[in-house]
C-alpha cells in the first residue's frame, strides 16, 4: 500500500458526494434498527397505539416510553427522506444498474416496511407476521451497505490490484539463510531483564485486553449483577494464561516464517534471542496453569480454554493461515471463543447470549484484521501468507471490509434482542459503529497505510466500546 499518494484514480465530485450520501442513509438505517430494537425491547410500541402521530398516554408513568415511540417514528421520517434522497440520485446519476437497482429495491422496501410498522402500531403486534418489521429493515440494511460496497468499488478501485512478490528483508540473506542469532548483554541484570521481557513478548499481551473484556462480557451477560469476584479473578486468569501459551506456539511455529517479515523479524525466537525449546516448555507449562486455573470453576471452561489454545496454536497457525485465503474469517473462532468461555465460567453451559457474542466477535474479527493486513500486505507476501489482499489485491479487501462491518452491525441487534441489552448499548454501538463505518469509507478514497490504520484502531474502538457497555449495562442499570 502506498504511503503518500494511491496508484488508483480519484474519482471526481459527484461520485464521492453519492458515496456519503449511501453511507449516511446505511448509518440511518442502523441508527433506525437500533431505535426500532429499543422500542420493541423497553415495550414503548404499547406507549402509541396510533399512527401517524402519538397521543399523549392516560398514564404519566409510560412518558418516557412515548418519548422512545415518538424518537422512533421522527427518525423513521428523517431516514426515509435519506432513503427518497438516495433513490432518485441512483435513478438520475450516473451508476451501475446493479447499485441503482438495488437502491430501488430497498426504498420500495422501505415504503413496505412503513406500512408494516403502521399496521403494528393500529392493530397491535398480533396482526402481523412476528419479526416481520425488524427483518424487512434489515433487509433494507443489507441492500443499501451492498449498493454502498459496490460504489466505493466502481469509485474508487481496479479491476486486478495483486501484488507482485516483493523485494526480500536486508536482513535476510539472499540464499535464505537466518540471521544470526542476537547477542545477549553481558550484564547479569539487563541480561535477566531482556530475556524476561521476550518471554513476556512471546506471549502477546497486546491481545489480552480486548480477549479479557471478551470474557468478562459473557460473564456479565450470564451473571449480571450476582458476579463474583472469585469468578472473574480465576476466569480472566485462566484467560490470560491460554493467551499466553497460544500466542507462545505461535511464535514457536512461526519462527522461520517471522525472520521473513519486517513486523515479525524481531520477535524473540525470529533473532533467537530464546531456544525453542525453552519456548515449548514455557508453552506447555502456560497451558497447564492455565487448564489449572479454570478446573477451580468448572470442567466445561477448562474444556473450551484447551480448545481455544489448539485452534489458534495449530488449527489457525498450521492449517489456515498458510493455506488459504479464509484464514483470518474461519480463525476469528479462536478469537469469539472467550465469550463462550465468560458465560460456561458462570453457568456450566453454553447459551444463545454467549453464542450472540461470540458471533459479534467472530464478524468483526476479519473487519478489523483486513485493515492490519492492507497495511502489511507486502510483509504477508514475503511469508508466504495467502492474506486477502495479497491474493485478490487492494480493492476487493476494501470491499470486504465493508461487508463485514455490515454484517458485524447486524450482529450487534441480535445481541440486543437476545439479551434485552437497553439504551447505552444501543447508543453506543450505534455511534462508534459509524465511525468504524466511516474510517472504513474513508479508507476506499485515502489509500494509504495511515487510513488502514486508522480503520484499525477505530474497528479497535468499537468492540473495546461495546463490550464496555455490555458491561455496564449488565452489571450497573
Amino acid at each position: 500500500m502506498a504511503t503518500t499518494s494511491s496508484p488508483f484514480p480519484r474519482p471526481i465530485g459527484s461520485r464521492q458526494r453519492f458515496s456519503a450520501l449511501l453511507a449516511a442513509t446505511a448509518l440511518g438505517v442502523y441508527l433506525l434498527l437500533i431505535i426500532g430494537a429499543t422500542t420493541s425491547l423497553t415495550n414503548a410500541a404499547s406507549a402509541c397505539s396510533t399512527w401517524p402521530t402519538c397521543h399523549a398516554p392516560a398514564d404519566p408513568l409510560s412518558q418516557t416510553e412515548l418519548v422512545i415511540a415518538w424518537g422512533h417514528r421522527l427518525a423513521a421520517v428523517i431516514v426515509g427522506l435519506l432513503v427518497a434522497a438516495t433513490a432518485v440520485t441512483a435513478v438520475l446519476g450516473d451508476v451501475s444498474s446493479r447499485v441503482r437497482w438495488t437502491i430501488i429495491a430497498a426504498a420500495v422496501l422501505y415504503v413496505i416496511q412503513v406500512g408494516v410498522g403502521a399496521a403494528t402500531a393500529i392493530f397491535g403486534p398480533a396482526a402481523i407476521v412476528p419479526g416481520l418489521h425488524l427483518t424487512l429493515g434489515l433487509v433494507i440494511f443489507t441492500g443499501i451497505v451492498l449498493a454502498l460496497a459496490w460504489d466505493l468499488e466502481l469509485a474508487t478501485g481496479e479491476a486486478n490490484d495483486a501484488i507482485e512478490q516483493p523485494e526480500p528483508l536486508e536482513s535476510v540473506a539472499a540464499d535464505g539463510e537466518a540471521p544470526a542469532s542476537r547477542p545477549l548483554p553481558a550484564g547479569g541484570l539487563v541480561r535477566a531483564r531482556l530475556t524476561a521481557f521476550a518471554y513476556f513478548k512471546m506471549m502477546k499481551p497486546r491481545l489480552m485486553w480486548l480477549l479479557c473484556l471478551v470474557a468478562a462480557a459473557g460473564m456479565a451477560l450470564a451473571a449480571g449483577p450476582a458476579l463474583t469476584v472469585s469468578t472473574i479473578v480465576a476466569t480472566l486468569g485462566g484467560g490470560v494464561l491460554a493467551i499466553g501459551a497460544s500466542g507462545t506456539f505461535n511464535h514457536v511455529l512461526e519462527r522461520d516464517i517471522d525472520q521473513k517479515m519486517s513486523r515479525t523479524a524481531d520477535r524473540p525466537l525470529a533473532t533467537e534471542l530464546i531456544p525453542v525449546r525453552n519456548a515449548m516448555a514455557f508453552g506447555v507449562l502456560l497451558t497447564i496453569a492455565s487448564l489449572a486455573t479454570f478446573l477451580t470453576i468448572n470442567l466445561l471452561a477448562a474444556a473450551l480454554g484447551l480448545a481455544a489454545i489448539v485452534f489458534y496454536s495449530v488449527v489457525y497457525t498450521l492449517v489456515l493461515k498458510p493455506n488459504t485465503v479464509q484464514n483470518t474469517v474461519i480463525g476469528g473462532a479462536a478469537g469469539a471463543l472467550p465469550a463462550l468461555i465468560g458465560w460456561a465460567a458462570v453457568t456450566n453451559e453454553i447459551g444463545w447470549p454467549a453464542l450472540a457474542l461470540a458471533g459479534v466477535i467472530f464478524l468483526w474479527t476479519p473487519a478489523h484484521f483486513y485493515n492490519l493486513a492492507l497495511a502489511y500486505k507486502d510483509d504477508y507476501a514475503r511469508g508466504g501468507f495467502p492474506m486477502m489482499p495479497v491474493v485478490r489485491g487492494e480493492t476487493e479487501t476494501r470491499k470486504h471490509i465493508v461487508y463485514y462491518i455490515a454484517a458485524t452491525l447486524v450482529s450487534t441487534i441480535a445481541l440486543a434482542w437476545i439479551t434485552d441489552l437497553g439504551a447505552l448499548y444501543a447508543a453506543t454501538v450505534a455511534i462508534f459503529g459509524g465511525i468504524f463505518l466511516w474510517f472504513a469509507i474513508r479508507l476506499h478514497f485515502e489509500q494509504t497505510e495511515a487510513a488502514a490504520f486508522r480503520s484499525f484502531h477505530a474497528s479497535n474502538a468499537f468492540l473495546g466500546a461495546v463490550l464496555i457497555a455490555v458491561l455496564i449495562d449488565a452489571l450497573v442499570i
